[in-house]
């Protein structure tokens, strides 16, 4: 088959959001791993706009958006759609659509129900898709995602190096990912407070200092500038390179995301592939992902996540043995088998 691959989230203006985590490691792992593996099939890269060739048999459109036109007004061809999650729409108060929104949503779901096929993150998120957009449930396939190959146990010099780069605390909880309401980061640094646990912010919103602190979308990133500023025992990183990440994972003595939602929480495997034991929420895909190799707090109870986060943090023998179960599960995950499920999507529309 000769498959085209919209890669327009890496390269274009209004995608650039997407490069540094997210739809761009997507991207990126699924390119690599459709041309390792299944190298008999020719792939055509293009980006928006780009003429595609005659002998295309299908095209992929590997991220969708609810409130912004990700998928062309026309197909002449068969389509695939990766649709990640519809958080947005979950939570309307939380990140409202406004009138152009809704209209392009409108507009999305109208052409999403033209895709031959749709391919999402978790079962979580299948569900969404056909609550919000009544497709049928054999148009949607769920094809798990996995940390990269990089994430695993590294060597204890590189750790020392990265940890003295970033000043890090001996013994710290991380977390690692954006600042958006569904991640629940104010309150989990509130927690870290009430527990006295040192805590470690990755992810480029956390530093970012040109935003539009009036966009309802912002409203958590403003509280965790607000906190961050007043308090000693955080320590916001930014964006860090994929390097240094891994060394910061196997430094962490635990990883932390108390979410209210995710459609598939990448970071959880990334941090159990590298040995840091996992504290977590039972929200959304996340006991999907996690399954019994991590320690669940309740998303809506500071108290809870304070209790749980200490609790690990201090606690030796249960971080041993959530390093192990951790380990076990992130290998149940690959990019060998997220391209093999991919690939069967594909054939299935010859």
């Amino acid at each position: 088959m000769n498959i085209a691959i919209d890669m327009s989230p890496l390269k274009n203006g209004n995608f650039l959001q997407h490069r540094v985590r997210g739809t761009g490691f997507y991207l990126e792992n699924l390119k690599k791993s459709l041309g390792k593996y299944y190298p008999q099939n020719k792939y055509t890269f293009f980006t928006r706009g780009e003429k595609l060739p005659q002998n295309v048999n299908l095209v992929h459109y590997p991220y969708f958006e609810p409130f912004f036109l990700t998928l062309p007004l026309r197909n002449r061809k068969k389509f695939v759609v990766t649709v990640h999650d519809l958080t947005p729409l979950l939570f309307p108060n939380n990140f409202p659509s406004g009138i152009r929104g809704k209209i392009k949503w409108n507009l999305q779901r109208s052409r999403l129900k033209k895709a031959s096929a749709i391919i999402t993150d978790s079962n979580s998120s299948k569900n969404d898709i056909m609550r919000f957009t009544k497709i049928p449930e054999n148009k949607i396939t769920v094809v798990y995602l996995a940390a990269g190959e990089e994430f695993s146990l590294r060597n204890r010099d590189l750790q020392e190096k990265v940890s003295k780069k970033y000043n890090l605390p001996d013994k710290f909880a991380l977390y690692v990912g954006d600042v958006t309401w569904n991640k629940n980061l104010p309150a989990l640094m509130k927690a870290a407070g009430i527990a006295k646990v040192p805590l470690v912010l990755v992810g480029k919103a956390i530093t970012e200092k040109e935003f539009d602190k009036t966009n309802p979308w912002n409203q958590d990133l403003v509280k965790v500038k607000n906190l961050a500023g007043n308090d000693n025992n955080i320590f916001t990183l930014g964006f860090v390179t994929q390097e240094d990440l891994v060394a910061i994972y196997n430094l962490a003595t635990v990883f932390v995301i108390p979410s209210f939602y995710e459609g598939f929480g990448l970071p959880i495997l990334e941090a159990m592939s590298c040995g840091c034991p996992v504290v977590t929420s039972k929200e959304g895909s996340i006991p999907e992902i996690a399954g019994d190799a991590a320690f669940y707090v309740d998303a809506y109870d500071i108290n809870s996540i304070a209790q749980g986060l200490g609790k690990v943090f201090k606690d030796t023998k249960l971080q041993r043995e959530l390093s192990e179960k951790g380990i076990a599960q992130a290998r149940r995950f690959s990019w060998k088998k997220t391209a093999e499920e991919t690939t069967r999507v594909y054939e299935s529309l010859k």
